[in-house]
């Protein structure tokens, strides 16, 4: 089967727009959106619960939708905490091209262990995953074990609550962004 070029581009760019339309959020609902996904992450991934407790800050963006055939994309919206202080909203926003395939929404935290790389983050526009930073990878479904000889990263990555399925999707490169609310 032979697709246009146009038809290709034009399939690509509604991917990409279908994943980030989605409705603004207020300040007020991204709060309420954070807070019952950090419950669900404390209380589905092991061991996620003391890394807050010792980080910098996190980043929690409740739902990330993410969906493509060829083309993908990737938007949600969430807050960097520090403690339980909400200190700035944040956008992720994330395109590919290459082998995907199918739709799905899930939650995604970010965790600042040290002040600089927190600080990092907050000063950097546009702050881009895997090449701003070393981040490594929590599997959502393992768990991790916080201890004082495990804790060795910046930063750290856990995504979960993932509903569907897409075949071959990453975050590499998601950009962060702040938003005003």
């Amino acid at each position: 089967m032979s697709i246009s070029r146009r038809s290709f581009i034009l399939s690509g760019a509604a991917v990409v727009g279908a994943c980030s339309a989605s409705t603004v959020q207020s300040g007020a609902q991204i709060d309420r959106n954070v807070a019952e996904s950090r419950d669900l992450l404390f209380s589905t991934v092991p061991g996620t619960r003391e890394l807050a407790s010792r980080s910098a800050g996190m980043l929690i963006i409740p739902e990330i939708i993410e969906g493509g055939f060829i083309f993908s994309g990737a938007y949600g919206e969430g807050a960097l905490l520090v403690g339980d202080a909400v200190i700035d909203y944040i956008s992720m926003a994330a395109a590919a091209v290459g082998l995907q395939i199918g739709a799905q929404r899930f939650s995604h935290a970010l965790f600042f262990m040290t002040p600089e790389a927190l600080a990092d983050f907050r000063q950097t526009d546009g702050w881009e995953l895997g090449v701003d930073a070393e981040v490594a990878v929590i599997d959502g479904g393992a768990g991790f074990g916080a201890s004082t000889n495990t804790v060795i990263r910046p930063i750290y990555q856990v995504v979960y609550g993932q509903r569907g399925l897409i075949i071959g999707a990453s975050l590499e490169g998601a950009k962060y962004n702040r938003l005003v609310r």
